[in-house]
């Protein structure tokens, strides 16, 4: 029975590993989502240019800080949207502060979102050990199974060990289907940032 459950964690172990046909270009890449390695301005931002402001938006005491709140994704959409439009609704130049506001939500929010990709590749090597080592306890788990007199005490804490180590492989999986949809997530919210401001300074 526990070489047949040793079997099955392995093969299961390896199935996962290796589901997504991995882009060439990001081996370590989990998600079934292509990976864009950068937003790209065009795609969030139809306003003006803002090569006059990249980086100014850190120096500004007013802007920075709600940069910083816009950004975090704790912070609901509706409640960004809304103090955004509070924002801009007392500035003196609407058109210089919304292309501020903008080009630090695109500087942050592609930062958040490289963070999070780097983790999941991380965790993408992190599993691809954590499967290597499965395979290879389950190899000597079958070896140990096959002698003529196994040592039950040797098979039972490598069963036990090979359960443990696949729940925490399953569990990460799990964390990391959940964790592909954030990028996404940050793409969809800078859009949204971009196009209330963009509605604020036409």
């Amino acid at each position: 029975m526990r070489y047949r459950i040793a079997t099955a964690i392995s093969f299961t172990v390896a199935t996962i590993t290796f589901a997504h046909a991995a882009d060439p270009r990001y081996p370590d890449w989990p998600c079934t989502q292509a990976k864009v390695p950068e937003i790209s301005l065009a795609a969030v931002w139809a306003g003006p240019p803002l090569d006059d402001v990249t980086g100014k938006w850190k120096d500004n005491p007013d802007v920075s800080p709600l940069v910083t709140k816009l950004a975090a994704r704790r912070t609901p959409l509706d409640e960004a949207q809304k103090a955004i439009t509070e924002y801009l609704s007392r500035a003196a130049d609407k058109p210089a502060s919304g292309k501020l506001l903008f080009a630090g939500l695109f500087e942050s929010l592609n930062a958040q979102r490289s963070q999070v990709m780097n983790g999941l590749e991380r965790v993408t090597r992190k599993q691809r050990e954590a499967a290597d080592k499965v395979r290879s306890d389950t190899r000597a788990l079958q070896a140990l199974q096959g002698e003529a007199n196994p040592d039950q005490a040797k098979v039972d804490e490598l069963s036990n060990q090979l359960v443990w180590q696949t729940r925490i492989f399953e569990d990460r999986q799990r964390v990391i289907k959940f964790v592909c949809e954030v990028p996404t997530a940050i793409d969809q919210r800078l859009f949204a940032l971009g196009r209330t401001i963009q509605q604020e300074i036409e």
